[in-house]
């Protein structure tokens, strides 16, 4: 039976215009149909961090100058970018997969994630969205709209979220099904729209759900076999940004849990990731993560370019 993969996709990889998004969707899909090629089935989970930023900030634009035009929270703001980041997906994946010569047909699942609305992430926003502000932009956002912003990777101050622990997956039967038909699936956009139960209701709460560990519990509930988590750096490194920093090709769960209690990954950048692979991982022989820069996707999984984590 084919392997099966979860890949998560960041956000920071696809573009911030229709058509720079195009361009980049082209380019991050080709090693991902070589995967399929090879005979591996896939399941794709997108970021859309700066994607929901524009969303945002267009709104709020418009509200300027037309104090009618309603806000738009994060849950709706999700599933818009879940329909057009899907489509570019869809689009440039089926076109390679023609390319190829491959009959896979590709879906795109828009995603509903049920989150614990006592999460106590509620109470401290930590997960970084939409674009990157100067110092002096962000204090005056802060004073002006009350939102939290933090200095993310020496790249700029980002704004930061409630980002709640993923429970359930709404949609995981359809996203089941479709797997088993041999459809290469895109769901969970962004981590999922974050909905909690109650009274037997599905409710959409302010948030963003991580979506390495969106990807981790998607990866549970379709029986993967294989974690991918592609971002911009090749390896998972130790002391990051330091003179010492060392890249790392293998790391068991026993070695990350140390690490993490060292603070060696940063909280808005590779701990999620880290956390994802956990909880993927768990206490399963034979289960694995691999943490890789998208340009290596492919050889991370054939040839071992990337840092795998094992039990």
């Amino acid at each position: 039976m084919a392997r099966k993969i979860v890949v998560a996709l960041g956000g920071n990889a696809l573009g911030l215009t229709p058509e720079a998004q195009k361009e980049a969707v082209g380019r991050a899909v080709q090693p991902l149909v070589a995967l399929i090629r090879d005979g591996y089935r896939l399941a794709i989970v997108h970021g859309n961090g700066p994607q929901v930023g524009l969303i945002h900030l267009a709104f709020e634009q418009a509200r300027q100058s037309d104090p009618h035009i309603p806000a738009m929270p994060f849950a709706e703001s999700t599933a818009m970018s879940q329909g057009y980041i899907g489509f570019h997906l869809q689009n440039a994946l089926k076109n390679a997969l023609h390319a190829e010569g491959l009959p896979n047909n590709v879906s795109t699942v828009v995603t509903q994630v049920v989150v614990d609305p006592a999460d106590p992430a509620f109470s401290h926003p930590t997960k970084p969205v939409g674009l990157f502000y100067s110092q002096e932009e962000a204090r005056r956002m802060t004073q002006e709209q009350g939102h939290v912003f933090v200095e993310d990777s020496g790249r700029g101050y980002r704004r930061v979220v409630p980002s709640p622990e993923p429970v359930d997956i709404v949609e995981k039967g359809a996203i089941q099904r479709l797997m088993k038909l041999g459809d290469l699936v895109i769901a969970c956009g962004g981590g999922g729209i974050p909905v909690s139960r109650e009274d037997e209701r599905l409710v959409s709460l302010e948030a963003v759900i991580d979506k390495d560990k969106a990807a981790a519990l998607l990866a549970e509930l379709t029986s993967a076999d294989l974690l991918l988590l592609l971002t911009a750096v090749p390896y998972v490194a130790l002391h990051y940004g330091k003179p010492n920093q060392i890249w790392v090709d293998h790391l068991t769960t026993h070695e990350v849990r140390q690490y993490i209690d060292q603070g060696q990954f940063a909280a808005g950048s590779m701990l999620p990731k880290i956390e994802a692979a956990l909880k993927f991982n768990g206490t399963r022989p034979g289960r694995e993560t691999i943490i890789a820069s998208l340009e290596n996707a492919y050889d991370a999984v054939i040839a071992g370019k990337g840092t795998r984590i094992t039990l």
